[in-house]
């Protein structure tokens, strides 16, 4: 079976952890799309299993979790009139943790915004930490039972709760409403004042939105399946928890939490890819079996 070579392979999982869609990659190095899709789906589930066992233990003390809004397929609103529309189709919700200290980010979960999806992110989140966490959230109300079920009273919790105004009305499509305010409330333990933030966390989702070219906005880039869109961003995180060298640490968010003990380069993920991908035996050529 022909197979990529690792130079190319390189070359379109840089593409596209820059903000490529998988045509456009594929355009760029001259793949075909079918060959990029399949490079990409071996990268996907490559980095959520390696990400999933590697990033546990986690010291971090302060976290800040939020929710990052995309669509499969097509907007929730749009989804009756959309023409063979899959059952997954609709509005999607990226629910994020990042360590305020380190940036690392090693816990999203892909769903609606229910309780149930809230349960299982922070649940999952739970079982990577070793010590007692503070953790900020914004006014969801999905959160509260959540941390609570996952940390009972250890965790120094609060939520971070914007206060809106109008907006012009030019700007009303395209622009959040302008915040006039926040209000801090304490809801489990005794987080830190001055910790109680979502900054760094709406930073992240900035991030996201700038190299994943899925959650480009105002564009036919989005996501098709859900199955690629999960895809998309264990690749993601991946090259930014281990290969982008964060602009204030100096260092790479995986180093900064102790995970890894050097920088790691697209090359490394390839070779990663390449290790947990089955081989398959050359088969020799055909001989006509004697009557």
């Amino acid at each position: 079976m022909n197979k990529l070579p690792f130079e190319t392979r390189v070359r379109v999982l840089t593409l596209l952890v820059e903000g490529m869609s998988l045509r456009a990659a594929g355009r760029a190095t001259d793949t075909a799309f079918n060959t990029v899709t399949k490079l990409f789906v071996s990268a996907g589930k490559a980095c959520a299993n390696y990400q999933d066992g590697a990033l546990r233990n986690l010291k971090g003390r302060r976290w800040q979790l939020d929710e990052v809004w995309s669509f499969i397929y097509a907007k929730e609103k749009n989804v009756r009139r959309a023409k063979a529309a899959p059952a997954e189709a609709g509005d999607v919700w990226t629910w994020v943790a990042i360590d305020a200290d380190t940036k690392l980010v090693p816990s999203w979960r892909v769903g609606d915004r229910s309780a149930e999806t809230a349960i299982a992110f922070v649940d999952d989140l739970r079982s990577r930490l070793a010590v007692r966490p503070q953790i900020t959230t914004d006014g969801h109300r999905a959160y509260l039972e959540a941390i609570e079920g996952a940390f009972g009273g250890d965790v120094d919790y609060a939520m971070l709760i914007k206060l809106y105004g109008e907006s012009p009305e030019a700007e009303k499509r395209y622009s959040p409403a302008q915040c006039i305010g926040i209000r801090k409330t304490r809801i489990e333990g005794d987080p830190d004042p001055k910790h109680v933030s979502t900054s760094f966390a709406e930073r992240q989702n900035r991030t996201l939105r700038m190299s994943n070219r899925r959650f480009t906005r105002l564009t036919d880039a989005f996501s098709k399946k859900l199955e690629n869109h999960c895809h998309s961003i264990a690749l993601h995180y991946m090259n930014y928890n281990f290969c982008r060298i964060h602009k204030t640490l100096r260092v790479t968010p995986a180093m900064a939490a102790g995970v890894t003990d050097h920088v790691w380069s697209i090359a490394d993920i390839v070779s990663m890819i390449e290790a947990t991908e089955p081989t398959t035996a050359k088969r020799g050529p055909y001989k006509k079996r004697a009557a």
